[in-house]
């Protein structure tokens, strides 16, 4: 091994390049303190120290992680423990024997994904090491959990490769956090270059025939009184193509009556803006404001837990088995990107561009995206009515137009009809006036 010496800045960190075989630069300044450069070009801050008459080595970061100040401080804490009688790669050893895969899973989760991620990415990861890697992993040593036991386990749940394969990430970010703070030595991360299963998609959206009969269902529970809250919920899925927790988690001080918005602090994708078409302001002037809470729980001020209930009435009733909450976000999209609205409109709407301060969305010059919100909760509410009836998204009792026809309304797009056979609506190309937007496929269906 190739042994140099250099004061350890930063210049000199960045420019050591990898070569053939591993090399350590030792600095000129602090006796044992030196980076270790490997052929794949990993950089790794380390400590040499003789204990017990014998030379030890012990790896005190990566460059990236720490700057070479921040480890030059790591190193001469670590050699005053030295010359205080301590063995700190012996100790580190221990604990890296120490540590089970329990305790690996309890420091991760407290550590790692409770302050990191999102409640409910946390509680899938949860589920997924309680369920699958404790029960028969737990008690072993963190280091002893291979490949080829991760292996088996990952090939056991194949009939859920979606399952599968996110218990392969967990497992692989929980190792690289346990690699970070040297509770395992690094390369043994048991997820490294075990091959995913592929997954396949479920792609669902509701025909018009399916929406009409999806309407009928929703006014034979409104009509009853029954599922009231619940109906409230699924109308807003249905119209503003909102994930399902964006709606039972709405408050009312996000709603913004006025501009027709919501302004949601913390989506899956972090702040953003629903646009509110006139269908689903219409649902949401219905409401009653008991509380803080839009769609509330048996506490006005909670959010309501779930819609299963409603859910698995109405789908009954409308004989839709099978058919997920998601696939109303599914749906929504589909109007749109069927009618040609364009994918970074339908986009936009659905929240897949990150969204920026509630304040620069207010100067947001939002007319077109207005349109393509209101013509498509208008084209749902007419297919939910389809075979009679009115209700609250629906009172103002005008005739529903087409979306070509609500969208020539106004001079800043230019529809050019073409033919459309396999979607609900003709398909049309659309120009904003700085210029047009990508053409579509016509077997194209947008997904989510």
């Amino acid at each position: 091994m190739s042994v140099r010496i250099a004061k350890l800045t930063k210049r000199i960190v960045d420019t050591a390049q990898p070569e053939s075989e591993r090399y350590v630069v030792w600095d000129s300044a602090l006796r044992g303190f030196g980076l270790r450069v490997e052929p794949s070009g990993t950089k790794t801050f380390l400590v040499r120290y003789r204990f017990g008459g014998r030379k030890r080595f012990l790896a005190i970061g990566r460059f990236g992680h720490l700057t070479p100040e921040q480890a030059r401080g790591l190193a001469q804490a670590t050699l005053a423990d030295v010359r205080h009688g301590s063995d700190p790669a012996e100790e580190r050893r221990e604990e890296r024997a120490a540590i089970t895969v329990d305790e690996l899973a309890k420091r991760f989760l407290a550590e790692h994904v409770g302050p990191k991620r999102k409640g409910t990415t946390a509680v899938h990861y949860r589920s997924l090491i309680e369920r699958y890697v404790l029960p028969k992993h737990g008690s072993r040593k963190a280091h002893d959990f291979t490949r080829s036991d991760l292996a088996r386990l990952h090939l056991s749940i194949r009939d859920h490769p979606y399952q599968a394969n996110r218990l392969l990430a967990v497992v692989a970010s929980m190792y690289s956090f346990a690699e970070r703070l040297g509770l395992v030595a690094d390369g043994c991360n048991p997820a490294a270059r075990i091959e995913r299963f592929p997954e396949s998609r479920r792609e669902r959206f509701l025909t018009t025939e399916e929406l009409a009969r999806l309407g009928e269902a929703f006014r034979r529970f409104e009509n009853d009184g029954r599922f009231r809250e619940g109906i409230v919920a699924l109308r807003l899925l249905l119209f503003t193509g909102a994930r399902l927790r964006e709606i039972l988690h709405l408050r009312w001080e996000h709603v913004d009556m006025e501009r027709g918005l919501l302004f949601l602090p913390d989506s899956k994708t972090g702040k953003k803006t629903i646009f509110l078409n006139a269908p689903a302001l219409s649902v949401l002037r219905s409401l009653e404001r008991g509380g803080a809470c839009v769609i509330p729980g048996a506490d006005p001020n909670f959010p309501r837990a779930d819609l299963k209930k409603p859910w698995a009435a109405v789908t009954e009733a409308a004989a839709l088995p099978g058919l997920r909450i998601h696939d109303l976000r599914h749906s929504f999209a589909s109007v749109g990107a069927g009618a040609g609205l364009g994918l970074p409109i339908v986009g936009k709407l659905l929240g897949h561009t990150q969204a920026s301060t509630t304040s620069r969305y207010a100067h947001l010059d939002a007319d077109p995206i207005r349109r393509a919100a209101d013509a498509i909760g208008e084209t749902i509410a007419a297919a939910l009515d389809k075979n009679g009836g009115s209700n609250a998204s629906s009172k103002s009792g005008q005739k529903h137009l087409s979306l070509c026809d609500k969208l020539q309304l106004s001079p800043i797009w230019r529809p050019i009809p073409a033919n459309r056979n396999n979607l609900l609506f003709p398909k049309i190309s659309i120009t904003l006036s700085s210029g047009p937007l990508k053409s579509h496929d016509s077997n194209f269906i947008w997904t989510t």
